[in-house]
């Protein structure tokens, strides 16, 4: 009981669960549409065919609400405070998932604007939380590998994803694919998440720093004693108060971050083609359309689902690696060789795909072929999870000033969100078009995934926000981007047995001055 009690009562235990359990509502929805665009009752009910690309529209338009709200959200955040964004956020969420689940019910004619009209505002509850939930979290952390900390809880984003396709193939198996409530109960299920979030929140302090950055020190104070006590509030708060008095001299708006001659410009270079290269791996897809590609490994659907299920399990295991790994070895090199294994992974794929395609021909048993391309699909996709799920969203934390770090988690959804769309939209007519060629187009975005993270990201772990911010500078005095010839390649890797600045900025309070 004491222990339940010291955990569960503890507020920076508390912000992190919630954290995990926000991220795992994303997760959750790339799992829930994987066996729903095969259903066919739904297929029936939208008035459109298993192959039709509005299919993959459906899926995508989702990715078009996530990059606007997190615009909305982020302005919210900022002027109204960080609960009262992540309140709305998924307030919109739940009125989205209802409109996606009364999509049809009962009536034909509308259901499938009303499906559209569902998946964008969910979309943008959805967005708004993926972009504020990062910057509130962090905020309330107190200390800790900044990168462990983070890939913890995208490993509920994995949680989620297994959930969703869990109920997803307990009720077509239970109810078969031409039952309504075979894609309607897993759409609602999803209620859970904003639901008992919402039930939550109100446990949650507001951010101090955010408190501080409106004048408001009294109720940043009682912030701060309800996260560290009495005894650490009073120095806390003289942290963030010094912290605000240096950064309010550096206002940072978005045309300093998004136009060329713009001071941050090079970090939000970095952060847009963290994202774009993380679209590129091609995972998104993995992620909807896991049965089809099992498929076309030479599989059936019922076996295809299965397949896909214990890819996901697999995958939400091997996530382990990224947080035993992320701090020690870098999120740089996780991800130039994630990127170059995937990219075999899928070299290797379209070989077995072709064999599989051809295996009556070739008088080679099917077996032969999907068995040892089941074992690459699930090496790829742990080498994404371990790689790229959470680094890319770790390196903006850890290369804009606080002054910035809002805006720059906003752009870094809002890439997510355009990237995801176009990819997942692609996809099906990937499928019916390249068939298992698509393997071989996603082994070249890989390639270049890899090439570009090498050529242009730096290592930011283990480095302190001024220790990160060298690196841009330098650049600009060197006149490229290329990190083996800013400070001869020394952002090539992690800090090796250096001690100060190096290792504290990896531990130092986020909350304070310069933390991230």
């Amino acid at each position: 009981m004491d222990f339940f009690k010291k955990y569960i009562g503890d507020k920076k235990t508390e912000v992190v669960l919630f954290s995990s359990t926000a991220i795992a509502l994303y997760g959750y929805d790339q799992g829930m549409m994987s066996l729903i665009n095969t259903n066919y009752d739904y297929l029936h009910t939208m008035g459109i065919s298993e192959e039709d690309p509005l299919v993959g529209v459906i899926v995508s338009v989702y990715y078009l609400g996530c990059a606007v709200g997190a615009v909305l959200a982020s302005y919210l955040g900022d002027f109204r405070g960080r609960k009262p964004s992540i309140f709305a956020c998924l307030a919109v969420t739940a009125l989205g998932n209802i409109l996606m689940f009364i999509a049809g019910l009962g009536f034909s004619r509308g259901a499938l604007p009303l499906m559209f009209i569902g998946r964008i505002v969910m979309g943008l509850g959805v967005g708004g939380i993926d972009a504020v939930i990062p910057v509130y979290s962090s905020e309330l952390n107190e200390e800790g590998g900044r990168g462990k900390a983070l890939a913890q809880e995208f490993q509920a984003n994995v949680f989620g994803l297994n959930m969703a396709f869990a109920i997803n193939l307990a009720v077509t198996n239970g109810l078969g694919k031409h039952n309504q409530w075979a894609w309607r109960i897993p759409i609602i299920a999803m209620q859970v998440y904003p639901v008992l979030l919402l039930t939550f929140i109100y446990r949650l302090p507001e951010s101090p720093r955010w408190f501080i950055f409106h004048e408001r020190e009294d109720d940043a104070h009682v912030a701060l004693v309800e996260i560290y006590g009495k005894d650490e509030a009073d120095s806390q708060l003289d942290d963030l108060k010094q912290a605000a008095k240096e950064e309010s001299a550096h206002s940072i708006g978005y045309s300093d971050m998004i136009f060329p001659n713009g001071q941050q410009f090079h970090e939000t270079m970095v952060t847009v083609m963290g994202q774009v290269n993380q679209a590129l791996t091609g995972y998104g897809a993995v992620s909807v359309y896991g049965p089809q590609i099992f498929q076309l490994l030479g599989f059936d659907t019922a076996t295809s689902e299965y397949l896909t299920q214990g890819n996901y399990i697999s995958y939400f295991f091997l996530m382990t690696f990224a947080w035993l790994l992320i701090d020690r070895v870098g999120r740089r090199f996780l991800m130039v060789t994630g990127a170059f294994g995937i990219a075999v992974s899928f070299g290797l794929l379209t070989l077995f795909g072709g064999l599989a395609a051809n295996s009556q021909e070739l008088g080679i048993p099917n077996k032969a072929v999907s068995v040892p391309g089941s074992i690459v699909l699930y090496v790829a996709t742990g080498l994404f999870g371990i790689g790229w799920l959470s680094e890319i969203w770790l390196i903006p934390t850890e290369i804009y000033p606080s002054t910035s770090r809002a805006q720059g988690s906003a752009i870094s959804v809002i890439i997510w969100g355009l990237a995801n769309f176009a990819v997942t939209l692609l996809t099906p007519i990937g499928f019916n078009n390249l068939n298992y060629w698509l393997f071989l187009v996603l082994m070249v975005t890989n390639l270049f995934a890899g090439w570009w993270t090498w050529a242009y990201s730096p290592e930011t772990g283990g480095r302190s926000f001024e220790d990160n911010q060298q690196f841009f500078t330098d650049s600009k005095e060197h006149n490229t981007w290329l990190v083996t010839r800013v400070n001869n390649g020394e952002f090539r890797h992690m800090p090796r047995g250096k001690e100060g600045n190096g290792v504290e900025g990896e531990r130092q309070p986020l909350l304070a001055v310069d933390g991230a």
